[in-house]
């Protein structure tokens, strides 16, 4: 007998290490929240933990970054735990149902999981149907009570009995029971109704309640780009880095070449997407419709004269797929589809009139100045700006520089800042002015027809 107990021992040793993760999940649960949760399940899975325990504080958070920890909670091979230290409300709550335990500290509470928009305000049927169903499909994946899940998100909900296990319980003093109540349950409430295991004070006492006392806790942090990923999905963050991408962008269609304007919007875009993209807030279409818009203002900026079908339809692409990642990855009802439209205009309106302001005292500073201003653009040698030369219409001049297909001309001893119809030119070209639109001159090489 001893025999036996000292293989199957050392089986379980060879096949598990002797360690624990625990994985914090405290304050608000936001979309770079998922990316972090996956990282270190697969670690522990990879490193053949014994339970991956999530220490819960939370009131709740995004729904969809939610739904995604809860996917990857179930599709996880290991036990897992949570830890309700203190409260396990509406995000939360979905969250540790998918646990196949869950234990809790005196004095916590579960539950009040209904969705709600930004404003507090309760979400369309569609939404509430979405949440209701993924907490009672949850709860019934570990064996849980589905009617006290739905009653946690619909407040509609009455029942007087739940079956667990072919056993029927009385539910004669749950609040949220009746009709216009939603369910939120106390540590002792939850264990009578068998929402939790057990309760457990700390972490010494939660290990020693799974038998684990004996084993390694390894505690679990961010690294430096999930922190970076979290930072730029928050949703100031993002609706700022949106809105100076695109402002940034459309700036440049006014100005010739390509500047500051330009490199600081796609950055902002860029960093904007791949955040949101990490974070499985931008799905592949929505890509292509935001890159599609950039390569028609490109188009428009650097290669086509005016501004005319490439410039107007950039603008719509880049803009509707700047709205869709205002969307979450859920269900949504009117006011959800409203209040991206809100925070679309209001950003673009805010972040407008941001830059006015920051452009107003940027260019009274002595470094805008040095930047803008560098000597060997001054008028004595020769450069100048391309306002009131619409009379050059029609003239001749010889590129001072490649045109790529931008660059400068020199017409009549003035050099001038222009643009080809798109083909590159090598300096020393014979050119022809075509027009002159506002400050964008466009040329085209003299011996074309």
């Amino acid at each position: 007998m001893k025999s036996i107990l000292l293989f199957v021992f050392t089986v379980y040793s060879v096949i598990y290490s002797d360690v624990v993760y625990r994985i914090p999940i405290q304050g608000t649960i936001d979309l770079g929240l998922p990316p972090y949760i996956s990282r270190e399940l697969a670690e522990a899975e990879k490193n053949r933990a014994l339970a991956v325990i999530f220490d819960i504080d939370t009131f709740g958070g995004r729904v969809d970054a939610a739904t995604q920890i809860k996917d990857a909670i179930l599709d996880s091979d290991l036990l897992t735990v949570a830890f309700i230290n203190r409260r396990a409300i509406s995000a939360g709550a979905l969250i540790s149902l998918s646990c196949e335990k869950i234990y809790m500290t005196g004095g916590a509470s579960i539950g009040a999981a209904t969705a709600v928009d930004m404003s507090g305000k309760k979400g369309s049927e569609k939404v509430i149907s979405f949440m209701r169903e993924e907490m009672a499909s949850t709860a019934e994946k570990r064996n849980r009570s589905t009617a006290i899940a739905r009653g946690m998100v619909d407040e509609e909900l009455t029942f007087t009995h739940i079956v667990l296990a072919g056993d029927s319980i009385a539910v004669d003093d749950l609040e949220g029971r009746k009709e216009g109540k939603l369910i939120s349950m106390t540590t002792q409430q939850a264990l009578k109704y068998r929402i939790a295991d057990g309760t457990a004070e700390n972490m010494d006492a939660l290990l020693d309640s799974l038998g684990l006392s004996a084993v390694s806790v390894t505690e679990s942090t961010e690294n430096w780009s999930e922190a970076v990923v979290r930072f730029l999905t928050n949703p100031v963050v993002a609706s700022l880095l949106t809105t100076f991408g695109f402002l940034g962008i459309l700036f440049e269609l006014q100005s010739p070449g390509w500047g500051i304007p330009g490199f600081v919007g796609l950055t902002c875009l860029i960093l904007s997407l791949g955040a949101s993209y990490i974070a499985k807030l931008a799905t592949m279409s929505d890509f292509l419709f935001i890159f599609a818009g950039i390569g028609f203002l490109l188009l428009e900026v650097l290669v086509i004269p005016g501004f005319g079908i490439a410039g107007i339809g950039g603008i719509v692409l880049l803009v509707y797929g700047l709205y869709m990642l205002l969307l979450p990855d859920i269900p949504v009802g009117d006011e959800i589809l409203s209040q991206a439209t809100d925070g679309l205009l209001i950003g673009i309106i805010g972040g407008a009139i941001g830059l006015y302001l920051l452009a107003r005292m940027m260019i009274k500073t002595q470094f805008w100045q040095q930047l803008t201003s560098p000597g060997i653009q001054k008028k004595e040698d020769g450069y100048t700006t391309t306002s009131g030369w619409e009379s050059l219409t029609g003239q001749t001049g010889t590129a001072e520089s490649d045109l790529h297909p931008s660059g400068w001309v020199k017409i009549e001893n003035q050099r001038v800042f222009v643009v080809s119809e798109g083909e590159f030119l090598n300096k020393g070209t014979a050119v022809k002015i075509l027009s002159v639109d506002g400050n964008r001159v466009v040329v085209r090489k003299l011996n074309d027809n």
